[in-house]
């Protein structure tokens, strides 16, 4: 059976608004002003102060109706430019460069390790809430660089990856939604008194959508890293043994890849968390291992981003 013609087309659309949307992230990083991702922040605490009730029934109708709200406006954006395809690239673009923040990323990570190469601790600790939110306050340099690695390892997943997985099964939608999703976890999905129950739904789902994304962000440091022999067989013998079924596999790999050692003693919010050691027989973090990871980083968001467009391609070319 044969797609028609104006699939194809579809397609070719989406594709070239996803690499021009990637471009923009290279060029631009994340919007300087305005950016959509905050705005939808401060809506969804909006209805935060609206439906909030320590019960995961309330949490999972915030859920659904700030994420189901953001996707139905991608939809609906989306049938609007539906006939133009100029419109729908633009649309496209500005949807990918809205949600994936690979160049914001790296030059946060970055950041952090030119203060610790110049030997500002201090100053490394007071950038290090913009990429996680552990405790710096109890963390020495090799510490700090730790937490950039680990850092630049799930967020490559998550701010980058997953979204590209999402926009190849679902569109301009499917990018909006996953962000959504991922921005719910980052503020109710944590395990603090006031969001255990509240925020479950949340955390669920994030782990839910960030499944995919997470697996091929794995299997692309296995191939780019330069050690696929380590980075496999951390990914097997560790990323099991992380609390999360998706950072264990990311910073697994990435483990491998950079032949270092993950995980262990962290502190967050107050709490202090024993996680395993990921990629046990690597050497401990240096803080030139912040540049490699975020070189790691650029390497597998540019393979992510030929896997997902090149996957919707193919299938609609299957389809002709």
């Amino acid at each position: 059976m044969f797609a028609p013609r104006g699939t194809w087309r579809h397609e070719r659309v989406y594709a070239c608004g996803a690499a021009a949307g990637i471009l923009a992230d290279l060029l631009l990083g994340d919007p300087r002003r305005g950016h959509p991702v905050a705005g939808f922040g401060r809506a969804a605490a909006a209805v935060e102060r609206g439906l909030w009730r320590d019960h995961r029934g309330a949490g999972a109708l915030h859920t659904a109706v700030c994420a189901g709200g953001a996707a139905a406006l991608a939809a609906a954006a989306s049938r609007l430019v539906r006939r133009s395809p100029a419109a729908s690239v633009a649309l496209t673009a500005a949807a990918t460069w809205a949600v994936v923040g690979g160049t914001s990323l790296g030059r946060e990570a970055r950041a952090v390790g030119s203060a610790l190469d110049a030997g500002d601790v201090e100053l490394a600790r007071e950038l290090l809430p913009r990429l996680c939110g552990r405790d710096p306050q109890g963390l020495d340099a090799a510490g700090i660089a730790r937490g950039v690695v680990e850092s630049v390892a799930e967020n490559t997943s998550d701010a980058v990856v997953g979204a590209l997985v999402w926009g190849a099964l679902g569109g301009v939608p499917g990018l909006v939604a996953f962000r959504a999703v991922n921005t719910l976890d980052a503020m109710v999905g944590h395990k603090s008194v006031k969001y255990r129950r509240f925020g479950w739904a949340s955390a669920r789902l994030d782990d839910v959508a960030g499944w995919p994304g997470a697996r091929l962000t794995g299997a692309l440091a296995v191939l780019a890293g330069g050690r696929p022999r380590e980075a496999l067989g951390a990914w097997r013998a560790d990323a099991g043994r992380h609390p999360s079924p998706n950072a264990g596999v990311v910073e697994s790999s990435f483990a491998g890849a950079l032949g270092v050692r993950l995980g262990g003693t962290l502190a967050y919010g107050g709490r202090v968390e024993h996680r395993p050691v990921l990629n046990a027989p690597g050497r401990a973090v240096e803080v030139r291992d912040v540049d490699r990871a975020v070189r790691l980083s650029r390497r597998v968001s540019l393979l992510a981003l030929g896997v997902c467009v090149g996957a919707r391609l193919v299938r609609a070319r299957g389809r002709r």
